[in-house]
């Protein structure tokens, strides 16, 4: 694609209340957590590969992130705060750390997550995201 920023999501997890991963920068170092919904229990909506991330507004939250473009039948995948992976139709949410939420696995400090991760890529327009699975 061409584009010098990169974003790695490597997952570490898939369960059937959602698959979570770790954010690791352009810079190498592992810096926030994530959860993402699965379309059946198992599988995560954005399939394993690279996609190009372009700028947007996240207008129900009110604030600025990134789309994920390409991911076949979807769009408006987003990087967005949240806790459980019922907060999201698809889209990766984005945390500080693994804990439990009533009793589901879930991420918190969302705030935070998005905070480091925005610090890191909102002065761009794009950038590279890969995806990938557990080993």
């Amino acid at each position: 694609m061409g584009l010098n920023i990169y974003l790695r999501l490597q997952r570490v997890a898939k369960h059937d209340k959602g698959v979570f991963g770790v954010l690791v920068s352009f810079l190498g170092l592992p810096f926030a957590v994530t959860v993402e919904r699965t379309l059946d229990g198992v599988e995560p909506v954005i399939p394993a590969g690279v996609y190009e991330c372009k700028k947007r507004r996240y207008n129900k939250g009110g604030y600025d992130t990134f789309e994920i473009a390409g991911v076949v039948g979807h769009d408006l995948l987003l990087f967005h705060k949240g806790n459980k992976e019922t907060d999201s139709l698809g889209c990766v949410i984005v945390g500080e750390k693994f804990e439990y939420l009533d009793g589901e696995p879930a991420v918190l400090e969302s705030g935070h997550g998005f905070d480091e991760f925005w610090k890191l890529y909102g002065d761009r327009d794009t950038f590279t995201f890969e995806v990938r699975d557990p080993a």
